[in-house]
């Protein structure tokens, strides 16, 4: 099966849980209208859904695109893959943000596959952070010149910020990042 119904349900957690861990930093933005103050209040104190919503909107596509890239380029070649939501590392990461914890490390999925040989494996590690690319890049190429109405901006430039920012942050050679599995990979060819 192409996608199972528990990893569309892992996705729509995933969903949920990067908007609500992201709701603080991504918050949506307020609108302004001077000639109506009650309504200017009444619009402007989002709840932590509308923020959630606009976090999830502009964070979960980074992330889940980035693990469905690996799923899929593991399917490609042949292997098992299914994609999992970290559901431990979810209430960890909630349980900080409830205390107001200053620092926040995130896991926003994984993909487990059957064994690959090295290259075929080392190119399942590099393309949740390529598709982290390509994200950033069609964001760049949309505001760069203006194919989408200004409104949008606003979601598209810090999605392709946070895209940008996985893809160098998962090519690290830390283990258990993309690029630790990359190199590992590579290496294991010499």
């Amino acid at each position: 099966m192409f996608i199972t119904p528990i990893e569309i349900f892992d996705i729509i957690v995933m969903t949920l849980a990067i908007g609500y861990i992201f709701s603080d930093y991504l918050k949506k933005p307020l609108t302004y209208d001077v000639h109506n103050p009650v309504k200017y209040f009444s619009i402007n104190r989002h709840s932590v859904w509308e923020n959630t919503k606009f976090a999830a909107m502009i964070a979960s596509p980074a992330i889940v695109l980035h693990e469905l890239a690996h799923k899929f380029v593991a399917m490609g070649f042949g292997a098992t893959a299914v994609l999992h939501a970290p559901y431990g590392m979810y209430l960890v990461v909630v349980i900080l943000k409830l205390i107001k914890f200053p620092f926040i490390f995130f896991v926003g999925g994984y993909v487990s596959h059957s064994p690959l040989p090295a290259l075929q494996s080392s190119l399942v590690s590099v393309a949740g952070p390529f598709m982290n690319f390509l994200i950033w890049f069609a964001c760049w190429i949309l505001v760069k010149n203006s194919l989408v109405n200004k409104k949008y901006y606003k979601i598209l430039v810090p999605m392709g910020r946070i895209s940008l920012f996985l893809a160098i942050f998962n090519m690290l050679p830390i283990p258990g990042f993309d690029g630790s599995h990359f190199f590992s990979a590579l290496f294991s060819l010499l």
